[in-house]
């Protein structure tokens, strides 16, 4: 592989950890030597490399993590002095401590650690939201860890379960973190799929992924808990596809399913300072902090549904032609075909009077956004479906959900876009969402998109589907970031845009330790998309779904967010320290 001009080789390695430490400690070393080999400046390396996430008890637990400055680490520290290089491991780590709950006197965390040239411990994270049994007998974070400035490049620590939700990724990313060092402990294919990558891409950093293959479970329990999980046995090996992922959320090396390997890519760090989009909106500048409290507080229960919702509703995603009038008039008929056809949901593309979804120059017309309203809350007469549609309105781009007597929510774009700044202003945000007879109807406008505390504080509202209005520049936007959001929220996304477009429906089978309608497809975490095709599609979305959110026994998508340490999403300067975080030398941090 030739060298980039000023770049940085990194390498992702994945292999088999069992219950044998000193056969975990071997395969930890080949990986850092097999990386030094090909060059590699940093190797990030699996979660859990001490030993199984898997113990009998809380003294098993103890018995097997790892301690500061011990054999294992030292041998680690040793291996990252001789090569010269960094690495990013990962261990279950005692350290004394009070934690929640315990009487030992100590603290168990699963524990991120990057080991400098020199041999250094730089940096240490614990893992703010842990998964499922991981709750039995480990600690989470009490601390937000840092983001580590090195010669190479700012690096952010996080671990698998960490990456299925997006506040920790989002923090360290806000928090100047240029590539994201992400260890896993999955059999999930939509890790590599959609969880991985997107984070990524929604904010324009590097990704070094690196998982596990092999049994994940010892052999003693793998009956029972094939049986628990509702998970084929052959299914409970890592599932490899460790990898490392561009700002944009394309793949840029990728290892196999199966096999004891080391995948390296040279990557440009600096590259990740940049968060335009092609139409020069910088994300991060865009965001509105002042807006996201609730996703920083404790979690408390939504305003109730006042009735029951549906288990099934069918939704449309409409795709007109033409502009002016002529596009008005092929959306009325689009909506009343839709309508017709049972959907009660219906959903038209951003600014849709006009190609692209982007207004001219002059400016819009005040009489078509009001003849507009009027024509498609006629087209619903005498059906009870719903129509979400974005039109100019007062200089404001607003996103209408519109009835058979017209509005019933009206929502300004909650983050300024540059396509949209010659004619469209900000506006102080009202409720999200609207209680439909069959389900709580959030509606996210234009570039809100984007954003993945859009969604969050939809479904901290109790939203149960989105009707998005969005046309995207980035294909990631649709691809990863819409399928994302209907995941890590739990919420059903029915999204139209220009040229693009698709329903994102919970599925029933869904998370770990319940029993499936169906066979395991290999995802945990994922929502069943349909993707838009012709000017009118139409699929089933599932309201009632949206109240399952536990991914795994003791882990909640939603209210089991790290919400204690999310205050990088709500700090006006989120560089700026905070009380209770944890500082390292050379480090920025919360």
């Amino acid at each position: 592989m030739v060298r980039v001009a000023g770049s940085v080789r990194v390498a992702a390695a994945q292999f088999a950890v069992g219950e044998d430490r000193e056969a975990n400690l071997a395969a930890v070393l080949r990986a850092i030597d097999e990386s030094a080999a090909r060059g590699a400046e940093l190797v990030v390396l699996p979660e859990f490399c001490n030993h199984l996430s898997w113990y009998r008890d809380r003294t098993h637990a103890l018995r097997e993590a790892c301690r500061p400055a011990d054999p294992f680490l030292t041998a680690v520290a040793q291996a990252a002095a001789r090569h010269g290089m960094f690495v990013k491991l990962h261990v279950t780590l005692a350290t004394e401590g009070v934690a929640p709950d315990r009487d030992d006197g100590m603290r168990i965390t699963a524990a991120s650690l990057l080991f400098g040239p020199d041999g250094a411990l730089l940096a240490r994270a614990d893992k703010q939201t842990l998964m499922g049994s991981e709750n039995d007998h480990l600690d989470p974070a009490d601390t937000a860890g840092p983001v580590i400035d090195t010669p190479l490049g700012r690096f952010g620590l996080y671990s698998c379960m960490e990456g299925v939700i997006n506040e920790v990724c989002r923090g360290l990313a806000l928090r100047g973190a240029q590539v994201l060092l992400n260890s896993l402990n999955s059999f999930a294919l939509d890790e590599a799929s959609l969880h991985i990558p997107v984070r990524a891409a929604e904010n324009k950093v590097w990704v070094v992924a690196a998982n596990k293959i092999g049994p994940l479970i010892p052999e003693s329990h793998l009956a029972a808990v094939s049986a628990g999980l509702g998970v084929p046995p052959e299914a409970l090996h890592g599932a490899g596809e460790s990898q490392i992922v561009r700002p944009d959320g394309s793949v840029a090396a990728r290892a196999p399913r199966t096999g004891e390997t080391v995948v390296v890519a040279d990557i440009e760090p600096g590259i990740a300072d940049d968060k335009r989009r092609p139409d020069g909106t910088d994300l991060f500048a865009a965001r509105r902090p002042w807006l996201y409290g609730p996703i920083a507080n404790e979690p408390r229960p939504p305003a109730p549904f006042p009735s029951e919702r549906a288990g099934s509703v069918t939704a449309a995603v409409l795709r007109p032609s033409g502009r002016g009038e002529a596009a008005l008039r092929d959306a009325v008929a689009l909506v009343g075909r839709a309508a017709g056809d049972g959907a009660r949901l219906i959903v038209l593309p951003e600014l849709f009077l006009w190609p692209d979804g982007v207004v001219p120059g002059d400016g819009p017309d005040p009489s078509l956004t009001a003849a507009a309203l009027d024509a498609l809350a006629g087209a619903l007469r005498g059906t009870g479906a719903l129509v979400a549609c974005t039109l100019p309105e007062a200089g404001v781009h607003t996103g209408f959900l519109l009835g058979a007597d017209g509005p019933v929510l009206r929502v300004p774009q909650l983050h300024p876009s540059a396509r949209h700044s010659g004619w469209a202003v900000e506006k102080a945000a009202p409720p999200l969402t609207h209680d439909a007879p069959w389900g709580r109807v959030a509606l996210v406008v234009g570039d809100d998109a984007l954003h993945p505390e859009t969604f969050r504080l939809a479904a901290l509202a109790g939203a149960d589907t989105a009707a998005v209005c969005h046309t995207g520049t980035e294909s990631w936007e649709h691809t990863l970031g819409l399928p994302e959001r209907s995941a890590e929220n739990r919420i059903n996304v029915v999204a139209a845009g220009h040229g693009q477009g698709a329903i994102h429906a919970l599925p029933a089978d869904f998370g770990l330790w319940q029993s499936r309608e169906g066979g395991f497809t290999g995802r945990i975490s994922h929502p069943l998309t349909t993707a838009a095709d012709g000017p009118l599609t139409l699929a089933a979305v599932h309201p009632d779904q949206a109240v399952r959110r536990l991914v795994s026994r003791r882990t909640d998508l939603v209210d089991g967010r790290p919400w204690r340490l999310a205050g990088a999403l709500t700090a006006p300067d989120p560089g700026a320290p905070e009380p209770g975080s944890r500082t390292t030398p050379g480090s920025r941090t919360t």
